[in-house]
């Protein structure tokens, strides 16, 4: 009987050691195991095995990217304006070894060198640089915590300036200058297009001028448009100068004077005729 109770002992001791060393990792996680304090190689993904009773320590690592979202902070930026930026960091550790072993912990350590090094690039730029060219500080940003954080076995994917706060007397001075430059813009578009309308004119003023019958034309033209509108009368002058190429053409040709040839009867009329035509006027 006792030989029995010691062997079911000994098989729940066994299974229960083989219980707890059995170990899971799934496909996205790997195990950093400790064995009696020296770094052995890596476990996973899947089933495997550890020593019990403390010999191994095992720490799971998320290999998959981290959303990291980076704190308001307070920036003075290099035209002396107070802003409020935060950001999110996008990161993976690809080294576990070196993300356990290296840095206490390497999550919070990105975060902190996300700040100092979002607060010391922006401090370098200007306002203007800030809301225009955010790709570039972006890109820059990326740069300087991926050269940190590389020796922790992190890969710093992408950085994003996710939200500026400007003070409100801030704000208004960008709307006003804002609308500043909209009308800027709108006189220059609109001088734009004076200039390119008074260049058409002096053409159109050109081919009138040769062709004087064309001015004439588009004067009846003005008054056919405007004679749609019945609500008023309007009384237009008509130069005679509009209408007088058109008029040139339409003059009849005066006809030459009548000649009444004299009959052969009338010889006396015919003398007195040559008479009065070769005298002189004392003589006629």
């Amino acid at each position: 009987m006792i030989p029995t109770i010691v062997i079911a002992i000994v098989l729940v001791l066994a299974l229960l050691l083989l219980w707890s060393s059995l170990r899971i990792a799934r496909e996205y996680e790997r195990g950093v195991v400790f064995r009696l304090g020296r770094l052995i190689d890596l476990k996973g993904p899947g089933l495997f095995l550890i020593l019990p009773l403390g010999i191994d320590r095992l720490t799971k690592v998320d290999l998959r990217v981290v959303t990291l979202e980076v704190p308001p902070q307070e920036v003075v930026t290099l035209d002396n304006v107070t802003v409020k930026v935060n950001a999110v960091v996008f990161f993976q550790v690809v080294d576990a070894r070196a993300a356990i072993v290296r840095v206490a912990n390497f999550s919070s350590a990105t975060s902190q060198i996300s700040q100092t090094t979002l607060r010391s690039v922006l401090g370098q730029s200007s306002l203007d640089e800030l809301l225009a060219s955010r790709d570039k500080i972006n890109q820059s940003l990326r740069q300087i915590i991926d050269q940190h954080t590389e020796p922790w076995g992190i890969k710093v994917h992408n950085v994003e300036v996710k939200q500026v706060d400007l003070p409100v007397g801030m704000q208004r001075a960008l709307a006003r200058q804002a609308e500043a430059e909209r009308e800027k813009r709108a006189k220059i578009i609109a001088a734009e297009g004076e200039f390119t309308a008074a260049q058409k004119l002096t053409d159109a003023a050109g081919v009138m001028a040769a062709q004087p019958a064309a001015l004439a034309l588009r004067y009846m033209q003005t008054l056919l448009d405007m004679s749609s509108e019945k609500t008023s009368t309007i009384v237009f002058p008509l130069p005679l100068e509009l209408i007088r190429p058109l008029l040139g053409s339409l003059t009849p040709t005066p006809a030459p004077a009548a000649e009444t040839a004299p009959s052969a009867g009338d010889g006396t009329q015919v003398a007195d005729h040559a008479e009065v035509v070769g005298a002189t006027p004392e003589q006629a």
